[in-house]
């Protein structure tokens, strides 16, 4: 009797979300308006590939200011930055194009506006990561970070009828709802935002990736280890109760994570480059002599605009 076909499952939505693009795209055209060297703060987004093409293109990639010469171009990378750093962009005269995430920019507007409200703010995230240090920044004598459902159970604030929260917009839907619940238990009156700060592709993935676990026995998330939202995936996986792994390329691939397994689910962090995933899944696809379905869970169609000074159409040829 023929053993059963391998069919790899492809998630869709997967890879770059809309704010990773425009990030993108204002290096680019920032290195064509300005040319070589355009400086960014921080890794533009959390993908090694991304980074080395963007290098390669004249980037030049620094977490302090102080590496900048004076005057220089910066973009600030997709996750934000503190209103302390962008003064100090000011002071070293740098020409500033802002790569932040329109959802994260909407995370800092909240955080202001809830300061200026006398309000303690309740800052769900990762304390180290790069986004929170940036939300932080923006009030910092108002605000603590959460990260688990034991910190929400003996964080302390002055007035608990004056306490708002807020999200890093890359976290698992779960385990923050888990956090909120907690967090409402001890504040009846917590003030939620008006709309969720978890951003529209970390949902979409996390949807798909529990579409994907329906069906698949094993699931691989394309994605590097630093991205947030790559390892919240895997762990979505995991808890719907499917082997899964992070690699940031086929380079990654272990054979052994293969073995006895006929539906594979592939997807992608929202850094991850398409072309990294087409490699992994043209060459599981000929290995295994699987077949190919795309699992479409849902439809995007985000788009945001590029700064104003980087609007005009690119040079022929770029």
């Amino acid at each position: 009797m023929p053993l059963p076909q391998t069919e790899i499952l492809l998630a869709s939505p997967r890879g770059f979300c809309a704010g990773v693009e425009r990030a993108i795209e204002i290096v680019e055209r920032a290195l064509d308006q300005y040319g070589a060297p355009v400086y960014v703060k921080h890794a533009i987004v959390h993908n090694r590939h991304v980074v080395e093409r963007l290098e390669n293109m004249g980037a030049v990639f620094v977490e302090e200011l102080s590496q900048v010469p004076s005057g220089a171009h910066v973009v600030f990378s997709a996750h934000g930055v503190s209103p302390a750093v962008r003064q100090e962009a000011v002071g070293h005269s740098h020409q500033v194009l802002d790569a932040t995430c329109p959802l994260v920019t909407k995370v800092h507007m909240e955080a202001v506006q809830y300061a200026k409200a006398d309000r303690t703010i309740l800052l769900i995230g990762h304390k180290n990561h790069v986004e929170v240090q940036g939300t932080l920044g923006e009030a910092p004598r108002h605000t603590q970070v959460v990260e688990t459902v034991e910190d929400a159970l003996n964080v302390r604030v002055e007035n608990p009828d004056k306490v708002s929260y807020l999200t890093q917009t890359t976290l698992s839907l779960d385990d923050t709802a888990r956090i909120v619940e907690s967090l409402k238990t001890r504040f009846p009156a917590l003030q939620s935002p008006r709309r969720e700060d978890i951003c529209y592709a970390t949902q979409n993935r996390q949807t798909a990736v529990k579409a994907l676990a329906r069906e698949a026995d094993l699931i691989l998330v394309v994605g590097s280890a630093h991205s947030s939202n790559s390892n919240r995936l895997v762990e979505v996986a995991r808890s719907s109760g499917v082997e899964s792994h992070l690699l940031e390329s086929l380079d990654s691939l272990e054979k052994g994570w293969l073995a006895g397994k006929q539906k594979i689910g592939i997807t992608a962090g929202a850094s991850a480059p398409e072309d990294v995933v087409r490699g992994l899944v043209d060459h599981l696809a000929s290995q295994l002599k699987a077949s190919i379905r795309e699992l479409v869970v849902i439809q995007e169609d985000v788009t945001f605009p590029l700064p104003a000074i980087l609007a005009e159409p690119r040079k022929t040829g770029s």
